[in-house]
């Protein structure tokens, strides 16, 4: 990547991002600082060392030898040392609490933060600040400086953040009352003490100049109208993944994944995958496994533990299947079991595959939708249940595993044999995959020229170099 002198020479703009400390968020703003350095702007990304390290070691879909990356400069800051425990697939609810001590040390970032920001403001017409919702009191000195400015970004759907205001703004009809009926409470998602660390951090909303958005007017068009009616400036600039792949790659075990998907018929394959932050029970994963045979669909299973607060130290569990389960499996070509990192977007955007059992995290959902690929949803924690609702009652291009009311229950191998088929081998499955390959292609269609998400980014790079 390019060297710090570089990337600080003197410019109009200089951009600074600050993610959250967890894959789906650090994910996002990786992707967008590419997008922005396109426009041949410098971008600081900006995070403790554990998790600059993940965001670079993860990425996938794009091209790291692009042009554009020439202009993005990692920082690897450091925090206090905390401890990283284990994930605990027997807690009470399945909100990733382990990660919490990661979090808290991540607000520590704002002294060496405000360094930066302090030494770039003299070298720039103006230093613009995107920073994770979740982080606004790591950036607030930037309020002390000139030519600084800050916008907060929303990892999250437009759906769950609308659905909040929606009685605020005098429930406009853009919004069915018939859904938001259904939408579950904060209480059940997220536990209280991690509602009280949202709530501070939002109180630094007021140093910010906008929102920006991991989303498009082609999937979320009438939330986005209920947000402008708060938000005075506001870009949906989604999506924050690849849409054209890259097919470069140096992992065996990864390419093995895509020549198996090579030798599939057309939208044959279900991808199983529940995201980083969520692990499951001994029990739920041998029911699932059950479940998966049974149907006598093709799959491809990524099945890993949720990552800890430094996924570079510490032991990894190891899921155990049933005994002689994988090469069954495998010997019998009825599937593939994936223990390490999957290239989840280069699965989904391949011909093979036409169905995604997913835990709904945006990042996933957004990653289904632009490949045209309908999901089986079950929802973990956070804003998973609000995009599964979106997902099936909305957009309508996928199914319930799992309902949320009954999120405490095991799911039975003989429900999810019924959701794979389903989704797979009905013609039920076939309307929704019409769908959602029609909802792709207009998606693919926004980041092209002239598109609503290609005029979004304009819009937002001429605002900040006004």
């Amino acid at each position: 990547m390019a060297s710090y002198d570089e990337a600080t020479k003197s410019h109009e703009v200089i951009v600074v991002m600050v993610p959250f400390p967890a894959q789906g968020h650090l994910n996002q703003l990786l992707h967008l600082s590419r997008h922005i350095s396109s426009y041949r702007i410098p971008v600081h990304y900006v995070s403790s060392t554990a998790h600059t390290r993940q965001a670079k070691s993860r990425v996938h879909g794009w091209d790291p030898l692009s042009i554009s990356n020439k202009m993005i400069q990692f920082h690897e800051l450091e925090t206090p040392p905390y401890e990283s425990p284990l994930p605990n697939p027997h807690t009470a609810t399945k909100f990733p609490s382990h990660l919490q001590p990661s979090f808290d040390a991540a607000m520590f970032l704002r002294e060496p933060v405000a360094r930066l920001l302090s030494a770039l403001s003299p070298v720039a017409k103006r230093v613009v600040v995107i920073h994770d919702y979740l982080m606004g009191s790591v950036i607030q000195d930037l309020a002390s400086l000139p030519n600084g400015e800050a916008y907060s970004f929303h990892p999250a759907s437009s759906f769950i953040f609308s659905c909040y205001i929606w009685p605020i703004v005098g429930k406009p009809e853009e919004i069915d009352d018939e859904i938001l009926q259904q939408i579950p409470s904060t209480e059940s998602t997220t536990p209280p003490e991690v509602m009280e660390f949202t709530n501070r951090q939002m109180e630094h909303q007021k140093y910010s100049s906008g929102a920006i958005y991991n989303t498009c007017r082609a999937i979320e068009a009438p939330f986005l109208d209920v947000l402008a009616k708060v938000n005075a400036r506001q870009w949906a600039i989604g999506p924050l993944n690849a849409v054209q792949i890259c097919n470069t790659s140096n992992n065996q075990h990864q390419d093995k994944c895509l020549e198996w998907l090579d030798n599939q018929a057309p939208d044959s394959v279900i991808l199983v995958s529940f995201g980083t932050t969520t692990c499951l029970t001994d029990e739920q994963i041998h029911a699932l496994a059950i479940g998966l045979e049974s149907s006598g669909q093709k799959f491809i299973w990524v099945l890993r533990d949720a990552d800890k607060g430094d996924i570079f130290t510490g032991d990894v569990r190891v899921y155990e299947l049933p005994k002689g389960y994988e090469e069954r499996i495998e010997s019998s070509g009825q599937g593939m079991i994936l223990r390490d990192w999957a290239p989840q977007v280069k699965i989904l955007a391949h011909a093979s595959t036409g169905g995604f059992m997913s835990h709904c995290g945006w990042n996933s959902c957004m990653e289904s939708i632009t490949m045209g690929v309908p999901l089986a949803t079950w929802p973990m924690h956070s804003d998973q249940p609000f995009n599964a609702l979106l997902v099936t009652k909305v957009l309508k291009i996928g199914l319930v595993v799992q309902d949320w009311a009954r999120r405490d229950e095991l799911v039975e191998s003989s429900t999810i044999e019924k959701s794979v088929r389903r989704l797979m081998a009905s013609r039920d499955g076939e309307e929704m995959r019409k769908r959602a390959v029609e909802l792709g292609s207009a998606v693919r269609r926004s980041v092209a020229e002239g598109g609503d998400t290609r005029r979004e980014y304009d819009d937002f790079i001429a605002h900040i170099r006004r």
